[in-house]
């Protein structure tokens, strides 16, 4: 049985540090990165995608297999494209741009779907992205999360909402309506504000406890972040950094706040070490080569402590 399986789109990165300067290839893709933070940090994380039968599938593949990441049961689709995208820098943070539309991971269907690995996993971890890149993607992960509740396992969701995918209202009813079936919410704050009508966070953290989550986790950026139950809310300060580059920073939170909860239990301990692990990762450029170690956050969290 393992830790942790992920379900969705992993892209090859092409990331301009500063205007002007060459692209550096790295990978990205939200449950990607989330499940190689999970495993740099200790956790027995797998991975199920589809890539194509070309190049930058190949150097996915090997990527996981490098971090320790079981992608054994990934479909390699000889007739689609592996997804990429662009990260460009400026005044007003990291842009996006991307090259997904057809590609293998987005033609994932039901049939695809590893049950066997699904019931055998402790959490099941999807996001939003993981049904907005097709109609078949989204069908797949309502299949996929209700295997784990038949098989009683948890599941965790990461609304991650990208607008240049689909439209607000598709968002929201699909992304709902999955969330009302997960036992752990890991919004960010502003796609809980975009997809819940609701601009204080504390509204958003209620907004998601009345929807059914038994945990909810309100990512807040360098502010920190907002861990509740039914029954206790923290509020956790940000652990402050000289951050160069955020992107995947919230997918870093997602992979070591799974690895520290399956672990212990504790989704208020697990809060506290994904704060210091997400901001630890903004200290270099990419999703994936910046991803802290167990003993980066330990050192981290030891050093805070010791300044109090």
């Amino acid at each position: 049985m393992s830790d942790l399986l992920a379900i969705g789109e992993a892209l090859v990165e092409l990331n301009q540090p500063r205007e002007g300067a060459p692209f550096v290839q790295g990978f990205g893709g939200d449950t990607s990165n989330a499940m190689i933070a999970a495993a740099r940090l200790g956790a027995d994380a797998a991975y199920f995608t589809a890539v194509g039968a070309d190049r930058f599938g190949q150097a996915l593949t090997e990527l996981w297999l490098n971090e320790g990441v079981d992608a054994s049961r990934i479909v390699v689709n000889g007739g689609a494209h592996t997804g990429l995208y662009f990260v460009t820098h400026g005044a007003k943070g990291h842009e996006f741009s991307y090259m997904r539309a057809g590609s293998a991971a987005s033609r994932i269907s039901e049939t695809d779907l590893p049950n066997g690995r699904i019931r055998a996993t402790k959490i099941l971890h999807v996001s939003g992205i993981s049904q907005a890149i097709s109609s078949s993607a989204a069908d797949a992960v309502f299949a996929a999360i209700d295997i784990a509740r038949d098989a009683k396992r948890l599941v965790s969701y990461d609304p991650n909402l990208r607008l240049k995918l689909w439209p607000l209202r598709r968002a929201r009813a699909i992304i709902h309506e999955a969330m009302r079936s997960c036992d752990i919410a890991l919004p960010g704050l502003d796609d809980g504000q975009a997809l819940t009508d609701r601009s204080d966070p504390d509204a958003i953290v209620d907004f998601y406890l009345r929807l059914g989550a038994p945990v909810v986790v309100l990512k807040l950026g360098k502010e920190g972040a907002i861990a509740a139950t039914g029954k206790r809310r923290e509020r956790i300060a940000g652990y402050p950094v000289a951050a160069v580059d955020a992107t995947g920073a919230g997918d870093c939170f997602d992979g070591a706040f799974l690895a520290e909860y399956v672990q212990r239990g504790d989704p208020f301990a697990a809060a506290r070490f994904a704060n210091v692990a997400a901001a630890l990762s903004t200290l270099g450029y990419g999703a994936v080569a910046p991803l802290p170690s167990r003993l980066d956050v330990e050192a981290a969290i030891t050093a805070a402590e010791g300044g109090r």
